[in-house]
């Protein structure tokens, strides 16, 4: 048995990303795909006093067709800016010093302007953290053709892989009797029955950034990841 997961990059991820990457046995980014305005790519929430907020890298969009691989920062400073409303909302957070040092390293010592490299480096980081130690590729090593099916089909059989793990948005479209024809099992994620943790700022919301769960619970982060 082989588990793949194929999706794109998100900046800053919540659980249920990590969730994924966990139980699966190889984790395919695959960013050579259409950039979606204002969706989870380039953004994500975090907890504060008046309520949640979006953490955004403003980013250019020069047309429909361009990918999130091709996808770069039209600001500079986005990444400072970022780091001091962390540390403006979470200071107070019971683990917070003990990963902020190496988060306000990695906010600080970006060097890139691409958005699928600027997502890769926390999704590695955090991964790290949590001791996940799933493989990760680039879908663009894999040389894909085909529509969305045939693409995600073809990923799966070059990596020896017998499940799929998708989340349930994908229901909408995934020829499931294409994948059973290949002898590809395809497993549905479920998002509905996360634990709550200790959360600052009542009332407590799933739907925010992975490092709300470090800096509340820390190095028990991962018990919280699984449904």
């Amino acid at each position: 048995m082989k588990k793949i997961a194929i999706l794109q990059s998100n900046y800053i991820p919540w659980k249920g990303y990590f969730d994924i990457i966990q139980k699966s046995d190889v984790f395919v980014i695959y960013d050579e795909v259409q950039y979606t305005k204002n969706d989870w790519r380039n953004r994500n929430l975090i907890k504060t006093p008046n309520g949640l907020e979006w953490l955004t890298i403003p980013v250019k969009q020069n047309n429909l067709d361009q990918k999130i691989n091709e996808t770069f920062v039209s600001q500079h400073n986005w990444n400072k800016k970022h780091w001091n409303t962390l540390a403006g909302n979470y200071s107070k957070a019971p683990f917070f010093k003990r990963y902020s040092e190496e988060f306000r390293d990695l906010f600080f010592e970006i060097e890139t302007d691409n958005l699928s490299e600027i997502n890769l480096l926390f999704i590695k980081k955090i991964n790290f953290l949590l001791e996940i130690n799933t493989e990760i590729i680039d879908s663009q090593s894999l040389q894909l053709i085909g529509d969305k099916n045939e693409r995600l089909i073809e990923a799966i059989k070059k990596l020896n892989g017998t499940h799929y793990i998708s989340g349930p948005a994908a229901k909408s479209y995934l020829n499931t009797e294409a994948f059973e024809k290949e002898d590809i099992h395809v497993e549905w994620m479920d998002y509905s029955n996360y634990p709550e943790y200790p959360q600052m700022f009542s009332p407590f919301k799933h739907n925010v950034t992975i490092l709300d769960l470090l800096f509340n619970v820390g190095p028990d982060s991962k018990k919280f990841l699984n449904t």
